[in-house]
């Protein structure tokens, strides 16, 4: 390269902005340096809060507190909260009869579908059948009261103890007695082996002793 011609690249350069460098060759490394005004920025760069994680410089004011808001109670998510709202405590009612298959089942749907959630509802037997009585659950279904899913079982010690209210239906002495509960047997005719016509009078009158079962609880709950 002549020297006319590196001097009109210098020009060029010059005139565009961009650096200049001096002791430089076409295939060979730059020997000279840059510019003051084309230095980079970053050598001059500094800063002037501390990102987190990072030492503290020497010197530095310490770092400001970060902000609490104090979020109300009612306003926090569930998981915390420090309590959680508990259902009041509710009654239990345990029906007894021999096969837990007619009468107990039919008394555990009637008070199921008219108290709902307010009572916790059981049923067993004390020699349970391998099925809920065809005729009682056909009964119960003209009424509007599914019992299919229901599965007779049998009368167990823990059951009846943690029970509040035991109602017998002809199954004897063999539920078990424990001081504080109450009882009652109910005098009804046994749906066994009978058709849906003699088993509609009985279904009903089990609904009029739920019904009134039904309201005592209630009203001792409002005394109590």
């Amino acid at each position: 390269m002549t020297a006319a011609r590196r001097g009109a690249d210098e020009a060029a350069e010059t005139d565009s902005g961009g650096p200049t460098v001096s002791g430089g060759t076409p295939n060979g490394p730059i020997d000279g340096h840059v510019n003051e005004p084309y230095q980079p920025r970053f050598r001059t760069a500094r800063l002037d809060r501390q990102l987190p994680g990072m030492p503290a410089r020497r010197g530095a004011a310490p770092p400001e507190p970060t902000a609490t808001i104090d979020v109300p109670a009612t306003r926090r998510p569930r998981h915390l909260t420090s309590k959680e709202p508990t259902m009041p405590d509710r009654p239990s009612v345990l029906f007894v009869c021999v096969h837990n298959a007619g009468r107990s089942q039919m008394a555990a749907g009637w008070l199921r579908h008219l108290a709902g959630d307010t009572v916790e509802v059981r049923s067993a037997g004390s020699a349970p059948a391998d099925q809920v009585n065809p005729a009682a659950v056909e009964a119960m279904r003209e009424v509007g009261i599914d019992i299919t899913d229901q599965t007779p079982k049998l009368l167990e010690w823990e059951t009846a103890e943690s029970s509040d209210v035991i109602v017998t239906m002809g199954c004897g002495d063999t539920c078990p007695v424990f001081p504080g509960k109450r009882y009652e047997d109910w005098q009804l005719d046994d749906p066994a082996g009978q058709g849906v016509d003699a088993v509609r009078p009985i279904r009903d009158e089990i609904r009029t002793r739920v019904e009134k079962l039904l309201t005592e609880l209630s009203a001792g709950q409002a005394a109590g």
